[in-house]
Formats: structure tokens, sequence, C-alpha cells
């Protein structure tokens, strides 16, 4: 179910919002609904922002990997005592921002999942060519 919200915006911003969609093939009310939902998924998780690339947008940590990235090598690394720590030091990455991580993935756990799923498919076709 989706909602009508009437939203007044100053000449330039609506501008900007016209050309920033444009420029991505979008309309200005799929960008606005892009910007809504990851304005509210950041204002609840501050340490995770949203990056374009190949495969479309996808969650990262601020400064650094993506969110399913980080899932997998944790996944990866299952059979060490401390997962996190041997990924701490091996990607040098913060525990902070591992723990953003797996607090996004257990928010949103199908997103990050089938990131992971496309990963691991992409690599094995790649492996057998």
């Amino acid at each position: 179910m989706s909602v009508n919200v009437s939203v007044r915006l100053d000449d330039t911003l609506a501008e900007r919002l016209r050309l920033r969609a444009r420029a991505a093939g979008e309309s200005v009310s799929d960008r606005l609904r892009r910007y809504a939902e990851e304005g509210s998924r950041r204002d609840e998780y501050p340490l995770i922002t949203f990056r374009d690339g190949p495969a479309g947008r996808r969650a990262a940590v601020v400064g650094g990997p993506d969110v399913w990235e980080i899932v997998m090598w944790l996944e990866d690394l299952a059979d060490e005592d401390d997962p996190v720590r041997v990924l701490a030091a091996e990607q040098d990455i913060s525990r902070p921002l591992v723990d953003a991580a797996l607090r996004y993935r257990d928010a949103y756990p199908e997103e990050v999942e089938a990131r992971i799923a496309l990963h691991r498919h992409d690599t094995s076709a790649a492996d057998a060519r």
C-alpha cells in the first residue's frame, strides 16, 4: 500500500532533483521515494550509507565496505573463536562498523542475503570459465 504525500520544494531544489532524476533515467517521484527510504534508513542506522555501483544501489558502512561484504566475510569466518575480531584485523574495519552492518542485516536480511547470493553466483560462474 502506498500513500500520496504533497511536498513543497523551493525552485532550486526542485530543479536539482529534476536534473538528477533525468540523468539517472528515473522520475522525480522515484528519486524522491528513494531519498525518503534511504534517509529514513540512515536515521535509524547512522553508520550506514548508500552507494551506486554496477549492480545498483547498496547499503555500506560509512567510510568502509558494503554491508553484504561484511556479513559474507563474517560467514566465511564462522569457525573462528571471534569472527568480528579477525575481520577487524584482516579488513582494517572497526568493531562499531561491523556491529552497524550486523544491525542493518538484522533489519533487512533479504536485501543483504540477496547481495551475497548474487556475489557467490557471479564468482562461481566466473571461476567456472
